[in-house]
């Protein structure tokens, strides 16, 4: 089953700008939680290179999580989900591409800019990254 069509079913969307940006906060205040543990585990021995540690524990955390649940905790606490292009939940390699895509356009203003500004326009509010992978973040379907 494809992605949910946004003009059939916009409920599947309704939000998720605004609830990606919720995610993306507390996600980063997971990570930067870890960071800290990690930095205090290493008598802060790891300060020296701590753009990288952050860097590392960001792209594993939301790699794993992404690979594991299509969902980062932050993620899932706003009812949003990954999915392909297929409707399904990302598997590892998905994942890790998707961190990677994410990454790196965080790591460059404009990609950065384009994709929210993406997020805002496309009918299925796919930010640049999800465009190249045919991903989309959607709320989460009700169980059933």
């Amino acid at each position: 089953m494809p992605l949910p069509d946004p003009e059939l079913l916009p409920e599947f969307y309704v939000w998720v700008p605004f609830k990606r940006l919720l995610a993306w906060a507390v996600d980063t205040l997971l990570i930067l939680a870890l960071t800290a543990l990690v930095l205090l585990a290493t008598a802060l021995l790891t300060a020296f290179i701590l753009p990288v540690l952050y860097t590392a524990l960001n792209i594993a955390y939301r790699t794993v999580a992404l690979a594991r649940w299509s969902a980062t905790p932050g993620m899932a606490l706003m009812a949003v989900e990954l999915r392909d292009g297929h409707g399904r939940r990302l598997d590892a390699t998905a994942a890790l591409l998707h961190t990677l895509g994410y990454t790196g356009s965080v790591l460059v203003v404009l990609p950065q800019i384009a994709s929210v500004a993406m997020m805002l326009i496309t009918p299925r509010r796919q930010g640049l990254t999800d465009l190249l992978l045919g991903t989309a973040m959607i709320n989460r379907p009700a169980a059933g």
